[in-house]
């Protein structure tokens, strides 16, 4: 029980937020912003003490948990910089120059190689769409094997799929070999990986090697590194019992929970039985911003996927904090009951989740433990990270123990983060382009500087002119995004053009107009003698128009569809859009659990609009020399295009 002067003290605070809200709120902010990050415990006093100190609104504001991210106000970076010399950088010049002549490589312009050979041990790089930065990022791992003297098990390149973690290493292995530098297909494999790949490999030393969840009742996950789960489809079998079991066993023994679910589902409660276990109701349930409707325990998974993602341990959420409708409050609460019981049911199968591990190992890391093994933390001593832009703040909390647990060890640590803000679409599943453009607040250097080198690799090799303008247009209305202008290096042709919208279209009763357009585009590509691997790329937000398309579609025509998300990374002479840009619906309790985190400046729904766009620009990219948009309602992008006369 709270003693006199403790409550004493509760009371002028309330009264205090009650007659001047403003400068309470500015202290609160004030202090939250400057305090290092307190124990478990110490923020739960605090997330009492904030209780009571709330004014009698019924929806307040949701109060941050803490200063994000500040495990630490010390620098990790610098402030020494790498050595790089006169001598190292003309030699790579050479070598670079002689893979040219060999017909190997193409010649890095002055912006490249301001990235290849940078000093600094903490650079961030904007690199727009069609910059090369791939050719770039592999020169950059070429000249710190070969010129510089790191080992290639203190070097780790992270990039975003197995698939382009596959393409980097033949590049890799490729420019190496000319170089006569020993590297083999097993070093490769070590020095590239996705983040999962990299967490996994030190979960196996420092977790004892665990099982995990996201590949129970996946026969092929034996044969195969770690992937990064965006693309995940639907549960199997086997991982909806497991939740089913744990919301049972949760429902059953939780009345607080039952009483959650009935009300979740708009159901009476059940009449009390002591000689029966009480069945957990399995009806479909939606979640106010989601599309679809699930059994409440694969909702509670989805969200807690988020939850986690954002940084934010469930262990810790306190439900009450967070302003958001009845709905979502109610929902949170029950989930927060729900995840002990799925983690007990995890640690009985001896699995564990992959946020789970990113949250234990930096946990662990951040506590100094000893006994970890050096050649542990060695590959993490010198990072490049390709599509910074899409990490979530759960990977920056690990990136940040990991490199900070090597500087106590008393080793030089260095992070090149290559991105591009403009091509982030990662949101629903907690990346934000808002920890790229903000990178410094998270990765300290030392010394009077305490910022990252920014470079930026604004050439564009893979599209005309008109096709960029067009693109970039759509940004226009994006709320949080670096300034910055692509340069197209390719020339636009007779017969090239930007985007064209082809608007009122219906894909039902006008298909067969699409289908010849189709074939037209490929003749285009054909007479123009297109070194393009793809002639059109068919591209839409959903799987469903695209099925229906390709269906229809000649199979010898050289034609690939993918969505939008799928994408990234890959260009077409014609790029051919069937989308209607629908408004992402609002989400109050992301958009609370925003607020709670205290990562992000926008909301969750800002977020989702911004991405909308960017997901818009991400798709009009991919067009070489030719774009053409189908929609049936102008909306969203399609507006913007609209506007510009497409």
């Amino acid at each position: 029980m709270p003693s006199a002067v403790q409550r004493y003290k509760r009371r002028i605070a309330a009264a205090l937020a009650r007659y001047f809200p403003h400068t309470t709120a500015y202290l609160r902010a004030e202090h939250e912003a400057t305090a290092p990050l307190k124990k478990s415990a110490g923020r739960a006093k605090q997330a009492a003490a904030g209780k009571a100190a709330k004014s009698s609104t019924t929806n307040p504001p949701t109060k941050p948990r803490r200063a994000a991210s500040k495990t630490s106000t010390s620098g990790i970076y610098g402030p020494a910089m790498l050595p790089v010399d006169a001598a190292q950088s003309q030699s790579m010049r050479e070598q670079v120059a002689r893979a040219v002549t060999a017909g190997l490589l193409s010649a890095p312009s002055d912006e490249q190689w301001a990235m290849i050979l940078s000093p600094d041990p903490l650079t961030r790089i904007f690199a727009g769409a069609g910059s090369g930065k791939s050719t770039s990022l592999v020169l950059r791992v070429v000249f710190m094997l070969c010129h510089l003297g790191i080992k290639p098990e203190q070097l780790t390149v992270i990039s975003f799929t197995n698939a382009s973690c596959a393409e980097l290493r033949q590049q890799l292995l490729k420019v190496l070999g000319f170089f006569d530098y020993p590297f083999d297909e097993s070093q490769a494999r070590q020095c590239v990986r996705t983040f999962h790949s990299a967490m996994g490999a030190m979960a196996k030393s420092m977790l004892d090697n665990p099982r995990w969840f996201e590949q129970l009742d996946d026969k092929q996950a034996a044969g195969r590194e770690l992937d990064n789960p965006l693309m995940a489809s639907r549960l199997r079998p086997a991982q909806q019992r497991l939740l089913k079991q744990a919301y049972q066993q949760c429902y059953a023994e939780q009345p607080l929970f039952r009483q959650q679910v009935h009300n979740l589902l708009q159901l009476p409660l059940p009449q009390s039985d002591d000689k029966r276990q009480p069945k957990a109701p399995l009806d479909a349930f939606k979640l106010q911003g989601e599309f679809s409707v699930a059994p409440l325990y694969e909702a509670f998974y989805a969200q807690a996927g988020f939850i986690e993602s954002i940084g934010i341990d469930i262990a810790t959420l306190q439900p009450q904090a967070l302003s958001c409708p009845a709905q979502a409050r109610s929902f949170s609460e029950a989930l927060v009951l729900f995840w002990p019981y799925f983690e007990r049911c995890l640690h009985e199968q001896g699995l564990m989740t992959f946020n789970g591990a990113f949250q234990q190992l930096t946990r662990r890391l951040n506590a100094g433990e000893q006994g970890i093994a050096a050649q542990v933390l060695a590959p993490f001593s010198h990072l490049l990270i390709d599509e910074f832009q899409d990490i979530s703040p759960q990977i920056v909390q690990w990136l940040q123990a990991v490199q900070r647990a090597q500087t106590q060890q008393s080793s030089v640590v260095s992070l090149m983060a290559i991105g591009d803000d403009w091509q982030s679409i990662y949101g629903w599943r907690g990346s934000s382009p808002e920890l790229f453009i903000d990178f410094d607040r998270h990765f300290p250097s030392k010394g009077r500087a305490k910022c990252s080198a920014v470079l930026t690799l604004a050439n564009n090799y893979r599209s005309i002119e008109p096709v960029i303008r067009d693109a970039e247009a759509l940004l226009g209305g994006v709320q949080h995004k670096q300034a910055k202008t692509s340069q197209a290096i390719k020339v636009t042709q007779p017969g090239d053009h930007g985007v064209r919208l082809i608007q009122r279209f219906d894909a039902k009763s006008r298909l067969p107009e699409l289908l010849k357009q189709i074939q037209e585009q490929c003749a285009h590509a054909a007479a123009r003698n297109s070194g393009e691997r793809n002639a059109v790329l068919l591209l839409s937000r959903r799987n469903e128009p695209l099925q229906a398309i390709t269906a229809q579609l000649d199979k010898k025509l050289p034609v690939k569809a993918y969505t939008i998300h799928r994408a990234k990374g890959l260009q077409a002479e014609v790029a051919i859009i069937l989308d209607d840009c629908m408004p992402a619906e609002p989400h109050p309790l992301r958009n609370a659990l925003y607020a709670y985190s205290g990562f992000f400046k926008s909301s969750y729904d800002q977020a989702m609009q911004d991405e909308s766009l960017r997901l818009a620009y991400v798709a009009v990219t991919r067009g070489v020399s030719r774009v053409f948009w189908y929609c049936q309602k102008t909306q969203g992008a399609t507006r913007v295009l609209a506007a510009r006369g497409k």
